[in-house]
């Protein structure tokens, strides 16, 4: 919790104004059973009933004070811990925000969900119930024996020779239970990918009769989970009997020593009965610093977990001009690549040696089979990775110079896996940018998604979540629609017209062309007909280019473009492109 100490700083002031009123309460509390005590022994003697009202009325007074103090400050915790944990719970999603994709990577999104969650809940209850308990329960475990010792110091001390026994079971508890907690959100985390891989492929799940294999998938996680949570529950739980136990054998002892007391005329019978209510005072006093450990230990391994992500440094920096000085052209190429290579991991090359030069307006065509390298090329475009090796520079200027919402906003980009809101069409489109209706309309228009846009109702029509309500195809055109929306300098398609239809990806192809021919275009697909036009056409293998040029020239020199040409025209599919 330390590590998180600057966001509870700010509320000092308050937190200890609120343990100030838990303080009161609880001093309150202390004096119920010494007013009692007054009673009985002063209150019983013939002439002294007044005093049954005096001592009385004061324990009234400070029982009422007990429970006005305690709402108090409970609902003053309540704010501050909810004001702190809403900062650090702002504060952690803004940094998962910032991380960069390598980062993100090995973070995982499940573990990232998890801390943004779970534990900063697990957070929040700490400093809430901290707050509550963390006075009252010391003071009142402190204030009654003190109080027993200014009645019988040689029965308070039968108590205070329990205490070490019990202060012991404590940190030996928590000392085994905070790895145990720490283990347990890390299968938490494997537990929520599991959930989210159902959930995602749930179509596929069971159109491949596979969620016998996902329940037992899950069922192993969760029973995983489950061994952890009751291995730390079975430790803490050693906390409350062990405690119950020592104290209640010190109750015994306290009336067994206080009997002979009173028989020998040592203590009177009211100072008994006032042990026996300080008593029950002192052992749920104990109880509550136990669970206090207790939360401490779960919150502290939610809190590592947090402060880990919030203390990442900062990735992908700007570079300062000066540092990567590039040789002036008169006229730069609007995108360059030079000797660019890069690796996910470290061990073997996703893209090796990449060089190539586009101009404004030009077109960039990539075919390739699967993990060749053709989504990398697109990652280190946008910088989301940054390349190990080589430059890659826009308008003559290197990517990692220019400031990430300048370089950003020059790209308009449909993803494989890109994501649909829930709102309505034109809250989709828009994408919560300040465009007018106009835009909005001209690019669904140049995105050919008019006419299904009119069938669904017009742009107030409403998306469902992840877009369950529109199929592939009108899914796709609506997520064309919002790169076109800000009219890009740059348009990235990643096998953004796989669920069209193939007239369609042709008007589509051809509205591009017509209306934003200023526009640099990266087109990954894998039709022949989708690239046959681009000004510049690269064949992946394996991260390495073994096919660069137009179609024409293509048809001539790379075996592999010639056969998936001449196999798909084969269907019909070169008239089609015309």
């Amino acid at each position: 919790m330390g590590r998180l100490t600057k966001y509870i700083r700010p509320y000092y002031l308050y937190i200890a104004f609120t343990m100030f009123v838990k303080l009161c309460g609880a001093v309150a509390e202390l004096f119920v059973p010494f007013f009692m005590e007054r009673i009985l022994r002063e209150g019983v003697v013939p002439g002294q009933q007044v005093r049954i009202f005096i001592y009385g009325g004061a324990m009234l007074l400070c029982a009422g004070a007990c429970v006005f103090m305690n709402i108090m400050a409970n609902r003053m915790s309540a704010v501050s811990s909810g004001k702190i944990t809403r900062k650090i719970r702002y504060d952690l999603f803004e940094k998962l925000n910032s991380l960069s994709a390598r980062q993100m990577d090995e973070l995982t999104i499940p573990s990232a969900e998890s801390r943004l969650t779970s534990d900063t809940y697990r957070v929040n209850e700490f400093l809430a119930r901290g707050q509550r308990l963390g006075v009252r329960a010391p003071i009142l475990l402190i204030g009654g024996v003190v109080m027993m010792l200014t009645m019988d110091a040689r029965l308070a001390l039968v108590l205070a020779a329990l205490l070490p026994i019990i202060g012991l079971t404590v940190w030996i508890v928590t000392k085994k239970s905070i790895p145990l907690y720490t283990k347990e959100q890390g299968v938490l985390d494997g537990m929520v990918r599991v959930v989210q891989e159902n959930v995602t492929g749930v179509r596929v799940i069971k159109a491949l009769s596979k969620a016998d294999y996902e329940k037992a998938r899950f069922d192993k996680v969760n029973t995983e989970l489950t061994r952890v949570d009751m291995k730390a529950g079975a430790i803490t739980a050693l906390n409350n009997p062990i405690v119950s136990l020592v104290l209640n054998l010190g109750l015994t002892a306290v009336v067994v020593v206080g009997a002979y007391q009173v028989a020998a005329k040592n203590t009177e019978t009211s100072v008994i009965v006032a042990f026996l209510q300080y008593f029950v005072m002192i052992l749920n006093a104990m109880l509550g610093v136990t669970r206090i450990f207790i939360m401490a230990s779960r919150s502290q391994a939610s809190a590592l977990r947090v402060a880990e992500v919030l203390e990442l440094p900062a990735d992908l920096e700007v570079m300062p001009e000066g540092e990567n000085v590039q040789p002036e052209q008169a006229e730069p190429p609007h995108i360059e690549f030079r000797n660019v290579s890069f690796s996910y991991t470290g061990i073997g090359e996703n893209i090796s040696d990449l060089s190539f030069t586009l101009r404004r307006g030009a077109t960039l065509g990539i075919l390739g089979s699967t993990g060749s390298g053709k989504s990398t090329l697109v990652n280190l475009l946008l910088r989301i990775y940054d390349a190990d090796k080589g430059s890659i520079l826009i308008g003559g200027r290197d990517v990692r110079t220019i400031e990430k919402d300048e370089l950003r906003s020059k790209f308009g980009a449909v993803f494989q896996n890109d994501f649909v809101l829930e709102g309505t069409i034109a809250d989709n489109i828009r994408f919560f940018r300040p465009l007018d209706d106009a835009a909005v309309e001209s690019a669904a228009r140049d995105a050919q998604a008019l006419d299904f846009i009119r069938e669904k109702g017009g742009f107030g029509a409403a998306v469902d979540a992840r877009g369950s309500n529109l199929s592939g195809g009108q899914k796709q055109r609506l997520l064309i629609a919002r790169a076109l929306a800000a009219d890009p300098e740059i348009l990235i398609l990643d096998d953004a017209s796989s669920a069209l239809d193939y007239k369609t990806d042709a008007m589509l192809r051809r509205a591009l062309n017509k209306n934003h021919g200023d526009t640099t275009t990266v087109l990954i697909a894998q039709r022949i007909s989708s690239v046959r036009n681009a000004d510049l056409i690269l064949v992946f293998d394996d991260g390495k280019v073994i096919g660069a040029g137009t179609h024409d020239e293509l048809m001539q020199s790379c075996d592999e473009y010639r056969l998936i040409a001449d196999t798909q025209m084969g269907t019909g599919e070169e008239a089609v492109g015309e």
